[in-house]
């Protein structure tokens, strides 16, 4: 029963961070864009998912990276990964700047995504780090990767950069990246529903132990005259 009831909570938990999540989306994404200013300044800016951002910095030459099994619009590919070296600053993010399908005749094949020199202007919105798929081992070192880590990718490139968040790149370019990005959906209701059904387990399990271990044998006391409370 405890455990039963643990989980409802620990669904209960969840829930209030989802909407939670999605207050702040529905609060940040009509504030004013930051600036690669501003960013570079902020405290924690992974409290700012869902900002606009108008960034203006330089790419990190020959550090492009290709997230695996990363779908768009039913159709697998990669998501393109880029540090950019915020103007004005020493700091760094990391830009998911689109999506390109796989070439499933040669897998190790890699699209050819143009990464200009010299400073370039990025607008996009704040967005937590790419999602973490199951793997099996850590992925190999190159430009094929299945997860990424900002502390590991800092190491990697000798780069400071900002911890706990990335920027979605959108509008469009001559890249060819699609940018099709999903726009988040708060799943609150479901982890309410899963919520209620291990509070009704807990419940049937108080019922069962009260049936068996009280009410029962209380009964069968009673019918042989043993009953005298």
């Amino acid at each position: 029963m405890a455990l039963t009831a643990s989980l409802g909570v620990w669904q209960l938990a969840r829930a209030a961070q989802k909407r939670a999540l999605q207050d702040g989306i529905a609060t940040h994404e009509f504030q004013p864009a930051w600036n690669e200013r501003e960013l570079a300044s902020s405290a924690n800016p992974a409290a700012e998912v869902y900002r606009p951002v108008e960034l203006r910095g330089h790419w990190l030459p020959g550090a492009n990276l290709f997230l695996d099994n990363r779908p768009m619009n039913g159709r697998t590919g990669f998501v393109v990964l880029s540090p950019l070296r915020l103007s004005h600053s020493d700091r760094a993010v990391l830009v998911q700047r689109g999506w390109v399908p796989r070439d499933f005749q040669d897998r190790n094949k890699l699209p050819e995504v143009p990464t200009p020199a010299g400073e370039v202007r990025v607008a996009g919105r704040m967005a937590p780090p790419p999602s973490h798929l199951f793997e099996f081992g850590a992925s190999p070192p190159g430009p094929i990767r299945q997860n990424v880590d900002l502390f590991s990718l800092s190491v990697e490139w000798r780069l400071p950069l900002i911890d706990g968040v990335s920027v979605l790149q959108t509008g469009g370019d001559d890249s060819g990246l699609q940018r099709d990005w999903p726009r988040f959906v708060g799943d609150e209701h479901k982890h309410l529903a899963y919520a209620a059904q291990w509070f009704a387990m807990c419940a049937g399990l108080a019922g069962l132990y009260l049936w068996f271990q009280i009410i029962q044998p209380r009964l069968k006391r009673r019918s042989h005259g043993q009953d005298f409370r």
